[in-house]
């Protein structure tokens, strides 16, 4: 570190500045400080000496600005994230390191940051950070004489799997094997969105690069690290329905007719937390608000996506129907059924219905009694509009 203060390391003339570390070099010698502690005029051996207690503190400027390096790249800053380091966007090229004031990002990703000797009691010990369905698991390699080098290495789990031995879990260390894990969910079924919550379990990645940590993320969930990064810098581009209604054309030339309030219907059926882990940042159109809450996701979602698209031309044509009125003869418990069927299939949970559990309307003797008795021998509901 000497070396690279007496060379103008980092852009700043004479100065490393780094994490809470500063050392200058003026007239009168070195000048060393510390977020605590302040020490000036000092030879060269006398800062040898200072800086050797400051172990942590060299080892962290060594691995960020000679082993990772990347100033401001997304790859950076989500390596830095991951270990609740100060993440800095400034892009200006006089920046020093990733300053402190650059953690007051008002982010719902961005905690408050750890100082550098916080860093390093958490990461001996191993620093989890989640991000949508992943563990992450941030830690310091020791060398021999059981000093810490500075290195981290980074494993990455299902969150389900965070407290599970590793011998009980499948074990990869090459990035792109994540592609395959996300391909289909538990039950071997096509996952087509890859950010739905339904990534698979019992797999880990252990002792992975930070190189390595990040294209593994992005194997599992396609440019969420990137739109991150963009909406930490402010220059996140989004794509409103409207935008991306209108420029479709062929077959979903036509969701550009969908109701104004069919849209927020549709957000609320297909982006929230329970069916898609980032969170919605596109709008009706520019300053025209959804009702639906956009989730609470880390990483954004800056325009409708391709199932939303696919769907949105389903229910442009449903929603071009006329509407009748019908009369159909049901009870009170009936009718309560229907809800209950309708709830149970749009969350998810039929097959958590037990088929003993006749008290839920959803379970599978009550539907099939239903269908006996109040659908006719095609599988139509016996019901009669009355509006002719």
């Amino acid at each position: 570190m000497i070396d690279a203060v007496d060379a103008g390391a980092d852009g700043n003339g004479d100065a490393v500045a780094f994490d809470g570390l500063s050392v200058t070099h003026g007239a009168d010698g070195y000048t060393l400080e510390t977020a605590d502690e302040e020490w000036s005029g000092l030879e060269r051996e006398d800062l040898e000496d200072a800086l050797e207690a400051l172990s942590a503190y060299v080892t962290n400027w060594r691995y960020w600005q000679r082993s990772v390096g990347g100033e401001g790249t997304a790859r950076r800053a989500f390596l830095r994230w991951c270990e609740r380091a100060p993440v800095a966007v400034d892009t200006d090229a006089g920046a020093t390191g990733d300053a402190a004031t650059d953690a007051t990002i008002d982010h719902p990703s961005i905690d408050d940051p750890l100082s550098v000797p916080e860093r390093y009691d958490a990461l001996r010990a191993g620093l989890d950070r989640e991000w949508g369905q992943l563990c992450l698991t941030a830690r310091l390699v020791d060398d021999a004489d059981d000093d810490p080098t500075g290195e981290r290495v980074y494993d990455l789990w299902h969150v389900d799997d965070a407290d599970t031995d590793i011998a009980d879990l499948e074990v990869y260390d090459e990035p792109r094997d994540a592609r395959e894990l996300a391909t289909h969910d538990e039950d071997g079924r096509y996952r087509p969105l890859k950010t739905a919550p339904t990534l698979p379990s019992g797999w880990a990645f252990t002792g992975l690069s930070g190189d390595e940590l990040v294209d593994a993320v992005e194997f599992f969930y396609p440019a969420t690290v990137a739109n991150w990064h963009r909406e930490l810098r402010g220059n996140l581009d989004v794509d409103h329905w409207t935008d991306t209604a209108e420029r479709q054309s062929g077959i979903y030339d036509v969701i550009d007719e969908l109701p104004r309030e069919a849209v927020d219907w549709m957000a609320e059926a297909c982006c929230v937390d329970s069916q898609c882990l980032r969170r919605r940042e596109w709008q009706y159109e520019d300053g025209d608000e959804l009702d639906v809450d956009g989730g609470d996701g880390p990483f954004p979602c800056r325009e409708p996506c391709s199932l939303v698209i696919a769907a949105a031309r389903k229910w442009t044509i449903l929603e071009s129907e006329e509407e009748h009125t019908y009369e159909l003869e049901l009870t009170t418990s009936e009718y309560n059924q229907l809800a209950e069927l309708i709830d149970a299939v749009a969350e998810g949970r039929t097959d958590e219905i037990r088929e003993a559990d006749v008290n839920d309307g959803a379970n599978r003797y009550r539907a099939r009694y239903l269908r006996s008795k109040r659908f006719d021998d095609e599988g139509d509901l016996e019901a009669r509009q009355v509006d002719d």
